[in-house]
């Protein structure tokens, strides 16, 4: 099962996979890695182990987008927590997606249960937890937790 790139908005829209327009007019094609994240889907494979109660534990350290009252990149660690059902999901997959979000204007709220959203449409887990850990800015250290189901004892 895969779950779509995120729908542009107005604000933060993701990067295009189209030619884009350069300073002095002239075009240029979007580099292979642009293209890989623009096209990002989440791609998911059947749980090896259906069976048995274990997790997957996944560190994005990288994490950006940017704040949608001054404009300015926000930075964070993802920490995503899962139980998996049916399906795990690929790990490419899941960084060219959360990679999409760099340039979309979105809060840490809203970014933290989207993607959360997503990840759940993605593979139905049995648990998911999802971290968001943003650098402070401003003397304000924020810290976003969303979770989905229920945690079983491994």
């Amino acid at each position: 099962m895969t779950a779509s790139h995120p729908p542009a908005s107005s604000q933060g829209a993701p990067a295009a996979a189209a030619s884009q327009a350069e300073p002095d007019g002239a075009t240029r094609t979007p580099l292979y890695g642009e293209r890989a994240i623009a096209e990002a889907s989440l791609l998911c494979f059947e749980n090896p182990r259906p069976g048995r109660v274990y997790e997957i534990s996944i560190t994005l350290p990288e994490f950006t987008c940017l704040c949608p009252f001054s404009g300015y990149p926000d930075f964070a660690t993802l920490q995503l927590l899962y139980q998996p059902g049916p399906r795990v999901m690929e790990l490419k997959a899941i960084k060219l997606y959360v990679n999409s979000y760099r340039d979309r204007t979105i809060s840490h709220e809203e970014v933290v249960n989207r993607l959360l959203d997503d990840f759940v449409a993605a593979c139905d887990p049995v648990w998911m937890q999802l971290e968001a850990d943003f650098n402070p800015r401003g003397n304000v250290h924020t810290v976003i937790r969303a979770s989905h189901g229920v945690r079983q004892p491994s």
